[in-house]
């Protein structure tokens, strides 16, 4: 192994040699106490600390780095407390995610580390969303961020780095190419021989490296760092590496031929690193004393410290209100009356640019939204207002969108994600229900994101542009959700979405877009998230609903002239038990109408929640009506068939007659 020192003085270089020691120092350490069953896991880098160690030392203090697994020194490189760190790692109060998470979960804005979750692949989404927001901020900082081999094999890896080539966002890719996704060798994982053949397709710059010479990772990072800041635009580096120890301790390395050990372990980078130091002069033996004494004086002092802390006891309140960032709105709705009539589409449109008057930090993302102005034209005319910087088109790549939202909140900023249809957000389920909305329970750190979804059937669209999925979300802890029936609710629900700076999932339904007006106040307001409306008030059953199904239940009710009351929730999450319960006690019979197939849908939990805690309140089983549990049919014979419409009538004299 061949080291250019270039024009680094001795002092660095064996600033240099610290910092890649104390990784090693440490992660034995850590073997250790896994076997004496003091940790509970371990994944270890041993092998390939240069890489971690040579990037940290390249870039700025203030810049981004995304780490994985196997990254210690990004953590350590950063001077992160090692006290704090084992007591993350040992699941105390006093790590970084209150002991909610383990390992290198967590981010800290502190110290500019943003850490991964389980599923390996979408921080790198969130890597663009940092690097948007610097170049747009006209920042000029680099943001890293890092995949395994077989994390690259995840969609999220094509996404993200096809983003940033279209964006030309100031990314470094690193990939630790190791050979192995745990125990699955790389020639079961691609077939192409090196990641930097990849780079031509993307149309992007792409550089492979000795991952194991620490000089040759810090010289490259940081020239093409300098580079970068005055250009932005990504890199794919590729750092050639070994795992020398298992995937995590419990899996063991029996899966890996001994001729690729007896291969790598001369290449190792701490021991190379230190021999040549050693050759030159440089360190001598009582200086690599001084140094292993003080890493391991402070290893000691920050274990002892973690061990005294007791593990954490559960408080119930401390654990849901950290679910969200606290925010309390500042809103007061104004009369219904008042205003011209306006479509639901306009509605939204309108409110849609109050806010970005009102927050010039907030960017909106989808596809076709710019000159196009989105599929319904709800963003039609943006461009001209706030330009293409804040109105972006995006590639097909809903995950990495969805990422970068995150990462621009990480940065202080807004985001607004649309979907073109609320069907296609399957393909960013994950950043939404692992990421987003985990991100403040874990490290604090809120999502600033709004993802609209045109929703719901009734335009015989088929079973792929159809589907209410409102269900799939309310069951996520983190998120809040609107669907709002008018175009008043419309745009103060969606004027206090980018009010709260916590995740909102938006549903606007398709139908209602340009079918239902309502007096709309031209001025900029809110509505509060959790408070429901009575749409028409009465004494004999209630029924509670949202959505489309609230104009269902009116002319239904309407046209009986039945004396029921109807409950508008406009938010599902969280959702109004406080009317539901007045309508409740007062009717003592419910109905809860919903568009979602029956099955699994809000409904149950409404149903079950006044069961539970209103039963001696009701004359009557609460009944629930929802469409057929199938998917959504094309043709609109059929389409009418399965939506619970025509059932309403039948199902509340059922439910009066009791």
């Amino acid at each position: 192994m061949t080291f250019e020192r270039k024009k680094l003085t001795d002092a660095e270089l064996i600033s240099l040699y610290e910092s890649i020691l104390k990784p090693r120092m440490i992660e034995e350490k850590m073997l250790i106490l896994l076997r004496q069953n003091r940790i509970s896991k371990w994944f270890s880098g041993i092998g390939q600390e240069a890489i971690s160690v040579g990037v940290v030392q390249a870039l700025e203090k203030d810049e981004y780095i995304l780490p994985m697994h196997r990254n210690l020194g990004i953590f350590t490189g950063r001077d992160i407390p090692l006290a704090k760190l084992f007591k993350q790692w040992e699941g105390k109060k006093g790590g970084f995610t209150k002991g909610r998470d383990r390992s290198f979960h967590f981010g800290t804005n502190e110290h500019h580390i943003v850490g991964m979750i389980s599923h390996l692949g979408p921080q790198m989404g969130v890597a663009d969303g940092i690097a948007l927001a610097h170049k747009l901020k006209k920042e000029k900082k680099v943001t890293v961020v890092f995949s395994g081999d077989g994390g690259s094999s995840e969609g999220d890896f094509h996404e993200s780095i096809n983003v940033a080539a279209v964006w030309q966002l100031p990314v470094i890719f690193v990939v630790e190419n190791n050979g192995y996704g745990l125990s699955t060798p790389s020639d079961e994982q691609f077939r192409f021989k090196n990641f930097v053949d990849k780079g031509p397709g993307y149309g992007i710059d792409a550089v492979k490296i000795d991952g194991n010479n620490l000089l040759e990772v810090y010289h490259t990072v940081k020239k093409w760092a300098a580079d970068i800041r005055k250009n932005p635009r990504p890199l794919l580096l590729e750092a050639m590496t070994f795992r020398m120890r298992g995937h995590e301790e419990a899996s063991g390395t029996k899966y890996v031929p001994q001729e690729l050990f007896d291969e790598w372990k001369p290449k190792d980078p701490v021991n190379n690193f230190e021999s040549w130091l050693m050759e030159l002069g440089i360190l001598t033996e009582e200086k690599q004393k001084k140094i292993r004494a003080s890493i391991k004086n402070d290893i000691e002092s920050g274990l002892e410290e973690a061990f005294a802390e007791p593990l954490p006891e559960p408080d119930e309140k401390e654990e849901l209100d950290d679910m969200y960032m606290p925010f309390e709105p500042n809103s007061s709705e104004p009369d219904r009356n008042t205003g011209d009539e306006k479509r639901m589409v306009d509605a939204i449109q309108e409110g849609l640019g109050q806010s970005m008057e009102r927050h010039p930090n907030l960017v909106l993302m989808g596809q076709d939204i710019a000159d196009y102005g989105g599929v319904f034209k709800v963003t039609e005319g943006f461009v001209a207002r706030f330009g293409k910087d804040r109105v972006r088109n995006t590639p097909l790549c809903e995950s990495a969108i969805v990422g970068a939202g995150l990462g621009l909140s990480i940065k202080g900023m807004k985001a607004m994600v649309e979907m073109q249809f609320a069907d296609f957000v399957t393909c960013g389920f994950n950043q939404i229900v692992n990421n987003l909305a985990k991100s403040h329970y874990r490290w604090a750190q809120n999502a600033d994101v709004v993802v609209r979804m045109p929703t719901g059937a009734g335009v015989a669209a088929g079973p792929f542009h159809s589907q209410s999925n409102e269900a799939w979300f309310f069951h996520t802890p983190g998120l809040k959700i609107a669907y709002p029936s008018t175009p008043f609710d419309a745009k103060g629900l969606l004027n206090m979405s980018f009010e709260d700076p916590n995740p909102v999932i938006f549903f606007e339904h398709k139908v209602m877009y340009r079918s239902v007006n309502s007096h709309v106040p031209s001025e900029f307001y809110t509505i509060p998230f959790g408070k429901a409306r009575i749409v028409k008030s009465g004494n004999k059953a209630t029924i509670v609903t949202y959505g489309a199904a609230v104009h269902w239940a009116t002319a239904e009710v309407e046209k009986s002239g039945l004396d029921v009351e109807i409950l508008d929730l406009r938010t599902l999450l969280p959702y109004d038990k406080e009317s539901i319960a007045r309508s409740v006690k007062k009717t003592n019979r419910v109905m809860v109408l919903h568009e979602d197939c029956i099955t699994g849908g809000i409904g149950a939990e409404i149903a079950a929640w006044i069961s539970e805690d209103l039963f001696h309140y009701l004359d009557a089983p609460v009944v629930r009506l929802g469409s057929m549990d199938t998917a959504v049919p094309f043709a609109p014979t059929l389409e009418k068939g399965f939506l619970p419409q025509s059932k309403i009538g039948e199902k509340l004299q059922s439910l009066l007659a009791y």
